[in-house]
């Protein structure tokens, strides 16, 4: 039989189609980067230099203020252990006191036991509460006079060297107490400058040059403070007019602020004054009272002492030292402090000048008083 010819298309077989495999990768791979860009927070800004500028600024006030409570601190825990050292040696001393009664006590009994044994006197002697047998009228009658007055001041001993003992453990609780607060203090100056180090290092050469730059128009403003109030008194002056002719000039009745730097106040400011401007180049290092370094308040101490006055550590106790004069009536010699919290001072040297040990990284210097916003002022002496 033959064929029957096909009324069929042959069938073609088709592929289903497979997308190309790197193509796919690739558009996954964008779409994951396209979403962590989504999702990543935007770089921040570089601070400008004059934000650098005020941080640092803001820093190193933060040590300045650190370090007035670290040299507190200080100076309570060298009070602190030298009252301790001396409740020590009162102890040690009336501890050797007790020891030298105990043995006259023991010497009473020795000889007692030679006598005949150890009577009840000698048991009233060794009793751990000998005051309580004192009470008993029938004992007090074996005591002689020397062996009563010997008791009496055992018992007299006893005590204070246990009250002794007693205020001796309560110094030693807030001398613990001032070490932990001293540490904390130098833990937190020395986290301020890190601090203030780490952010003047991620500064470019030229943009150090640019902070040099905005800290030199800061202190030229203020020495330009500085002067202005001479350069009105010298303008006053030639304006002044002349007396008439033929009269020989008056007096002045009240004094004038002398247009130049003006003398210290007194013999004591003299030398304060001198002392500090032989330190002029030392170098700022917090904590310090010298002689090869300063802080601040290390320095004014320093010089004040060296004309015969003893000033207390810390700015908070300098500003309360002597009389309160306004910054129109500085001498030279007077402490100037800055800041609301008082965590600076300088010595005035006159025209609106100070000598002070300004931050770490500086330099024992003189400049303008108006470089800081002023506090207030005392005389020593």
């Amino acid at each position: 039989m033959s064929a029957l010819p096909s009324h069929r298309k042959p069938r073609t077989r088709t592929r289903p189609a497979v997308p190309a495999l790197g193509v796919t990768t690739a558009a996954l791979a964008s779409v994951g980067l396209l979403a962590q860009s989504a999702d990543a927070a935007p770089a921040a800004p570089r601070p400008s230099i004059e934000e650098v500028r005020k941080k640092v600024d803001d820093l190193y006030r933060q040590a300045d203020l650190a370090t007035q409570k670290y040299d507190a601190a200080k100076e309570a825990t060298t009070t602190q252990r030298a009252k301790v050292d001396s409740l020590l040696d009162q102890v040690a001393a009336g501890t050797a006191k007790l020891n030298d009664t105990r043995r006259v006590i023991g010497g009473y009994a020795a000889a007692q036991y030679r006598d005949g044994g150890v009577t009840p006197t000698m048991r009233l002697l060794f009793s751990d509460d000998p005051q309580a047998f004192f009470d008993q009228d029938q004992l007090m009658g074996r005591l002689s006079e020397e062996q009563h007055k010997t008791l009496t001041t055992f018992e007299a001993q006893r005590a204070a060297n246990a009250k002794k003992r007693a205020e001796a453990g309560r110094g030693l609780a807030a001398l613990t107490t001032s070490q932990r607060t001293l540490r904390a203090g130098k833990e937190e100056v020395q986290g301020r400058l890190a601090a203030a180090r780490t952010l003047l290092s991620t500064l470019t050469a030229q943009e150090k040059e640019r902070l040099a730059a905005l800290e030199k128009k800061k202190q030229d403003e203020a020495r330009r403070r500085a002067a202005e109030p001479a350069a009105r008194q010298a303008v006053a002056a030639k304006e002044k007019p002349a007396p008439p002719s033929g009269h020989a000039p008056t007096a002045p009745t009240t004094p004038t602020t002398p247009s130049g730097p003006s003398a210290p106040g007194s013999a004591k400011a003299a030398k304060a004054l001198a002392f500090a401007r032989a330190q002029m180049g030392k170098p700022y290092v917090w904590g310090a009272t010298g002689p090869a370094s300063y802080d601040c308040s290390g320095l004014t101490q320093a010089a004040w002492k060296a004309a015969g006055v003893d000033l207390r550590r810390t700015t908070w106790d300098q500003v309360k030292a002597g009389t309160r004069v306004a910054t129109a009536d500085l001498q030279p010699g007077d402490l100037v402090f800055f800041y609301d919290d008082i965590s600076h001072v300088g010595m005035y040297t006159g025209g609106g000048m100070m000598i002070h040990a300004p931050h770490s990284g500086a330099y024992v210097r003189e400049e303008s008083i108006y470089s800081m916003p002023v506090y207030g002022a005392v005389r020593p002496g």
